[in-house]
């Protein structure tokens, strides 16, 4: 059960519908053999990125794109040249007559590696499910829709689901490149990625999540304040955390100046990447507490009055300082708390 001191700081009702059960239920689906892995692209990324609307449409959830939940472009790489791929959007008002204009972006990767190439013997496992890597992620986007759509946040969130990460963060490039809502509004990406499986190669990870970037920007301590009152803390690894910061869809939100991260719980996992990453593997209790507490997290985000900032302090964070000064321009500094960092 959840706290009375977490139910009252963050709001019992909509934290109480994120549910192991249904989280089970979307990776169960997405991470089936029936799914061949969800190969970028793929009849199966296909699949997936229509149940990924159908599941935002049952939600509540409004259609990201004017009245489309699809983002569509081109894949244009090798054996997929003139086919078509599908970044996933779906949106929750803002009811902030001001601060409605600025958005929240929650996103997850829906596509994974497919099937093994080459002779398998018989009886082989071929099928890179991809339960972790990252229907966990999807499955924690469409959670925290269900949770947060009936909230009235006063920034709009944004909750989107990218095809090809596995193909070198393409999706997500691809709608930085063509953004559906200004990136000078936006003001956080927060990624989910990996948050199913605690069985970390450095030891367990129950209870406990890590931000990629944590030092970089004020979404971290933010994290930092949610999780610890929620009882799963956040931290940033020693290593990864700066090493993964660019090996996800956050990067170029990042490089383009919006403040951008990764949650998960465990950076590498013994089926990182194999066929052995199935559903069965996850820790789906564990799962909903981290969900419910990055759901609180993105609603205390979208209800600041002050948006995220680059920690002017932290050098590795300069790049990123440097692009959301241009992407602001001189006289959008004030409004992004810039000039207060220095």
């Amino acid at each position: 059960m959840i706290s009375l001191f977490v139910a009252a700081a963050f709001g019992q009702s909509y934290l109480q519908s994120v549910k192991a059960a249904d989280l089970r239920h979307f990776v169960t689906f997405l991470a089936s053999d029936s799914m061949k892995g969800r190969q970028t692209p793929s009849p199966e990324l296909d699949q997936a990125a229509d149940y990924i609307a159908r599941q935002f449409k049952e939600e509540g959830v409004l259609p990201g794109n004017i009245d489309s939940y699809f983002q569509i472009a081109d894949w244009s790489r090798g054996a997929g040249t003139g086919q078509k791929v599908r970044n996933v959007i779906g949106v929750i008002p803002g009811s902030d007559p001001i601060l409605a204009k600025q958005f929240v972006i929650v996103s997850a990767h829906y596509d994974h590696l497919g099937v093994k190439r080459g002779d398998a013997q018989p009886g082989e496992d071929v099928i890179y499910n991809g339960a972790d890597d990252d229907a966990s992620g999807v499955a924690g986007v469409l959670e925290i829709g269900k949770a947060l759509a009936k909230e009235r946040p006063r920034r709009t969130i944004v909750l989107m689901t990218f095809y090809g990460e596995e193909k070198g963060l393409v999706g997500s490039h691809y709608y930085v490149d063509h953004p559906v809502f200004p990136l000078k509004d936006t003001v956080a990406n927060i990624n989910v990625e990996q948050i199913g499986r605690t069985d970390d190669t450095e030891g367990p990870r129950v209870s406990a999540a890590s931000l990629t970037g944590f030092s970089f920007s004020s979404i971290g301590t933010t994290f930092e304040r949610i999780g610890k009152a929620m009882g799963v803390p956040v931290t940033g690894h020693p290593r990864y955390s700066a090493m993964y910061f660019g090996a996800s869809d956050n990067l170029f939100f990042a490089r383009a100046g919006v403040p951008a991260h990764t949650i998960c719980t465990a950076f590498e996992f013994p089926d990182y990447h194999a066929v052995g990453d199935s559903a069965d593997k996850l820790d789906y209790d564990n799962m909903a507490k981290v969900v419910r507490m990055t759901a609180a997290t993105v609603l205390d985000v979208a209800n600041s009055e002050a948006r995220p900032t680059w920690n002017a302090s932290e050098p590795a964070a300069k790049r990123y300082l440097e692009a959301a000064e241009k992407l602001a321009g001189a006289k959008g500094l004030a409004s992004l708390g810039l000039a207060l960092t220095r």
